[in-house]
This record gives C-alpha cells, sequence and structure tokens, in this order.
C-alpha cells in the first residue's frame, strides 16, 4: 500500500488535545505509537493536519464564532500558541512543508489540499489521529466526496468519546466498503 499512489495524513495530533485541556483526548497517547509506525511505514509520503484556534471568537466565521463563544478558554488570545503544535514525538517529523493548518474539522477546507494531493498523483488516504468522530469522520466523508480511496487505521484513531469512536468505525464508516477501508495498522505495514 506504500507506493506513490498513496498518503498518510494524521489528523489533529496536537498538544491542544494531549494535554490538560477541555479538550483532552486521552486516547491520543494510546495510538500515538501505531501512528508513529505509519509515520515510518509512509516515511516520505505524510501530511500532518493540524486544527488551528481563531484569535477570538470573532475572528471565526458564521456559526464557528458560537462555537468558540462556548470554547472562549481555547482561542488564540487565551492559550499559548504552542499548544497548537504537534506533539512530540510528531514536531521532530514533521518538516513545515508537510503541515497543513485548518480552521475547520476537514483538512479538505484547507486552501488547496486536494489539488495538492492530485497533483502528487495521490488516489488512496491513510488517516489516523483524533478525533475519530469528528475531524477524522470529516476528513474521511471529504476525502471519498472528492473521489479518493479513504482507509481508516482503527487502532491509531481516537476520540475522548470511546462511545462515538466505536460507533463510527462499527456503524458509520463500515456503511462504505465501496469507499472506505477499515484496516489496522498492522494490516497496513504489511501492505495488505
Amino acid at each position: 500500500m506504500n507506493d506513490g499512489r498513496t498518503m498518510h495524513v494524521v489528523i489533529d495530533m496536537q498538544r491542544l488535545f494531549a494535554e490538560d485541556t477541555v479538550w483532552h483526548t486521552p486516547s491520543l497517547h494510546d495510538i500515538l505509537p501505531n501512528v508513529l509506525r505509519l509515520c515510518a511505514a509512509f516515511e516520505a509520503r505524510t501530511l500532518f493536519a493540524k486544527f488551528m484556534l481563531p484569535e477570538t471568537p470573532d475572528h471565526a466565521p458564521g456559526r464557528w464564532q458560537a462555537y468558540y463563544r462556548r470554547w472562549s478558554m481555547l482561542t488564540g488570545s487565551a492559550v499559548d500558541p504552542a499548544c497548537q503544535d504537534l506533539v512530540a514525538p510528531l514536531a521532530a517529523l514533521a518538516a513545515p512543508e508537510v503541515q497543513v493548518e485548518k480552521f475547520t474539522y476537514s483538512v479538505f477546507k484547507a486552501p488547496g489540499f486536494a489539488e495538492r494531493l492530485r497533483a502528487q498523483g495521490v488516489e488512496r488516504l491513510v488517516f489516523s489521529g483524533v478525533e475519530t468522530d469528528v475531524c477524522v469522520l470529516a476528513s474521511v466523508f471529504d476525502a471519498v466526496d472528492a473521489g479518493f480511496h479513504a482507509v481508516v487505521v482503527s487502532d491509531a484513531v481516537g476520540s475522548s468519546d470511546p462511545i462515538a469512536h466505536r460507533a463510527t468505525l462499527d456503524h458509520i464508516l463500515a456503511r462504505l466498503p465501496e469507499q472506505i477501508d477499515i484496516l489496522s495498522t498492522d494490516d497496513i505495514v504489511a501492505g495488505r
């Protein structure tokens, strides 16, 4: 599976979700070893999406303003900007040119993302990261809508809500077997 047509996309493996914040996602630490294995398997074919915060709620568009009024403690003016950095083991792997900043759930909303993939001949995307039922799910659906073959690595995605994580894998993504594969890290590394 590690060929020129496949890209590994790591979603939101940031300090913002790893540390003691209201968005803390404990499973991030559990899946990190598998995400690192995937990064090694796709050494030159990994992109790192980062969820970026607006400076204030008023700097966000539309209904995102209401969202950030609720989560005002997690705006750029309220937190250390370093919380948006990738967690340490991934930060060491992620040169600036392979980091993709996004301000919404889906990495496909980052300007030029789909075009970048197409220019590199990418047809298949392997997804890891957090959260399974939010940013990973949104990115996977947008990948499918854009015509890419999506692969979700079941033991390399996680959520702060274990029930929503399982429901996403078992009931939502599993409904689309023609467009989405759900595989393990071992399967991917073994090239299945």
